[in-house]
């Protein structure tokens, strides 16, 4: 197992020449080489109010994490928000704890404040995000889009742009729903 200094990472965004390379880090870091891969390619070209920002983590050559931000919808009192969701991020399974995740998150949260995002949200375990600039979402006075999300794992970060009022309902993007990407599923449940 190779380590993979901070130092020699390289964070870039992601070219079509990445796409396959892409695919296969997520396949492997979610052990399913059809839903998250799926997910990502949907996301390129699915149409929305936002273009997705796609990052790649890059090693000696090698393409080792992935990190995707898309559009999605905060349903606030006073107006529709848009917003960014961060999903996927994935780390090839032999890279994982050297700090590669952090820093496509890392990465992801500066070009979303820098597009003039006011909010990302992510559904994930608070143990590995918070640390990483995430807060419990409900906490914060945001709604989840799922009942099978668990609270703690409903998650968003506030960016500069970010102002008091948007508050509300966390509504992802259609393509998470109709890849049935949203929430928790029971083991061995149908649907």
């Amino acid at each position: 197992m190779t380590g993979t200094p901070a130092a020699e990472l390289v964070i870039r965004p992601e070219t079509s020449a990445d796409h396959a390379l892409i695919r296969e880090v997520h396949a492997r870091a979610f052990g399913d080489a059809v839903r998250v891969p799926g997910l990502v390619d949907a996301l390129r070209t699915a149409p929305a109010a936002l273009e997705p920002l796609s990052f790649v983590a890059v090693h000696d050559g090698r393409v080792v994490g992935h990190v995707m931000l898309s559009a999605a919808r905060l349903d606030a009192p006073r107006r529709i928000v848009d917003v960014l969701t961060l999903s996927p991020l994935g780390v090839l399974p032999e890279h994982q704890g050297r700090g590669v995740g952090t820093r496509l998150v890392g990465h992801a949260l500066a070009a979303a404040a820098a597009a003039g995002a006011p909010l990302v949200f992510l559904e994930g375990s608070p143990d590995y995000y918070g640390p990483r600039g995430f807060e419990r979402a409900d906490a914060a006075g945001f709604r989840s889009p799922s009942l099978r999300i668990p609270p703690p794992a409903f998650q968003v970060a506030r960016l500069p742009a970010y102002e008091p009022w948007m508050t509300g309902t966390f509504v992802y993007a259609e393509t998470f729903w109709a890849l049935d990407c949203v929430g928790l599923r029971e083991e061995g449940g149908g649907g």
